[in-house]
């Protein structure tokens, strides 16, 4: 199997995840390892409109967080798994994961039969 490869096709990922992240969140200083969305001035807008807009823009942002979070969390888990040598290995049957599995989600954690 081919680890470095995917490794590379992980850590590529990773740094992706954490710009896109960054746009919008940032490190939470309060819970190591955790992202929050950006905070934004509310109320500081004259327009009713305008403050609603600033309120759902932050909800987006903070759902769309959460789901690039979600997949980077994954990401490290993977990178975990080739860390400790575990990468590859379905985690229901215990069989190697096909390469092409692999090379449609680097990070997936079971074979097909397991989907």
């Amino acid at each position: 199997m081919k680890i470095k490869h995917f490794k590379q096709k992980l850590e590529a990922e990773k740094v992706k995840l954490e710009s896109g992240m960054g746009g919008i969140g940032r490190r939470n200083p309060s819970v190591p390892g955790d992202w929050e969305p950006v905070p934004s001035e509310t109320g500081m807008e004259s327009d009713l409109a305008d403050q609603a807009d600033v309120v759902m823009s932050r909800e987006s942002n903070t759902a769309i967080l959460a789901d690039l979070e979600a997949r980077y969390d994954t990401i490290l888990a993977a990178l975990g798994r080739i860390e400790k040598g575990k990468y590859g290995k379905c985690e229901v049957c215990g069989e190697e994961i096909v390469e092409a599995r692999l090379e449609a989600d680097p990070a997936a954690t079971t074979c097909i039969k397991h989907l």
